[in-house]
């Protein structure tokens, strides 16, 4: 198939980018930013999605914040057009080294290469990586609109299937990670290697010694969007050494405390069984770091 029938506009600043949105919208239009299209563009192709007009942020790459990885303290920044593979291949700071790993499972080289953090964010497919992982270490997503700056934490960022706090006439121009984890891991589970994943879980412990005294969990493939699992968390926040007996109790806290779906990938039976296993495998990276 062939994407719909699309206006195209080349942005040359974020003001530009921003200008462009509300002119098009306010014509009754439904313009899309598109920065490496990876999401985006396999959409169009099959129909699913139908914007129509294409704002184009990559002449943004020449303004240095857009493509810049920066630290300050416990904080991480990265601008809205830095791709998967810098940050793959990035010398992080300690304790978001996480990031670095976790890319391994983001598709392929070329997509790792064109497709960007900020996209992947406003994309919002509830298990894509940058989602889980900006819900464990609390990341803050930073636009730009017509009303000015505005940051929203990601704990308000994903209200659904592919729905985001985004508004259409906003630009992601960085997105900065505030919660360092230096005992974190990501695992999922994809039928084939650089397929999108049925189900997966990312784990950050708080360990002192061999002992674990609390974390976060988050799913994804669980529900419409990735989600903080409370239940398992409380195992965690309970303590205990770290181990295949409490790692085998957080998991097992996580499975039953979700209602997956059953679609047209599997049932919501294997999803929790592939919940049960992804979390245990996820606590056990995390804790092999911490060693």
């Amino acid at each position: 198939m062939k994407p719909a029938a699309f206006s195209y506009h080349r942005a040359h600043d974020v003001a530009d980018a921003v200008g462009l949105l509300t002119e098009l919208a306010a014509a009754g239009g439904d313009p899309k930013v598109i920065a490496g299209g990876q999401s985006l563009m396999p959409m169009m192709t099959f129909r699913l999605a139908r914007p129509s007009a294409l704002v184009d942020l990559g002449p943004l790459r020449r303004v240095p914040s857009m493509a810049a990885i920066s630290s300050d303290g416990d904080q991480l920044t990265l601008g809205a057009l830095v791709t998967h593979h810098a940050v793959e291949t990035a010398a992080l700071p300690d304790g978001f080294g996480v990031l670095s790993r976790a890319m391994r499972w983001v598709g392929h080289l070329p997509i790792r290469s064109r497709g960007t953090v900020a996209g992947s964010l406003v994309h919002g497919d509830a298990t894509a990586e940058w989602c889980l992982l900006a819900l464990l270490l609390d990341a803050v997503v930073v636009t730009e609109g017509p009303g000015g700056r505005r940051e929203i934490p990601a704990a308000e960022m994903f209200h659904g299937f592919y729905a985001t706090a985004v508004e259409p006439d906003e630009v992601v121009v960085a997105v900065r990670f505030t919660r360092p984890a230096p005992h974190a891991a990501l695992a999922e589970f994809a039928r084939r290697h650089g397929d999108f994943a049925i189900v997966d879980a990312a784990v950050a412990l708080d360990v002192a010694g061999d002992t674990v005294t609390g974390g976060r969990v988050v799913l994804g493939g669980a529900a419409p969007a990735p989600v903080r699992v409370a239940e398992a968390e409380a195992v965690l926040a309970r303590g205990g050494p770290a181990g295949d007996a409490l790692f085998a109790e957080v998991a097992a806290a996580a499975a039953a405390a979700i209602d997956p779906p059953d679609d047209a990938q599997t049932t919501a039976a294997y999803r929790r069984r592939l919940t049960r296993t992804l979390v245990a495998d996820a606590c056990r990276e995390a804790a092999g770091g911490a060693r």
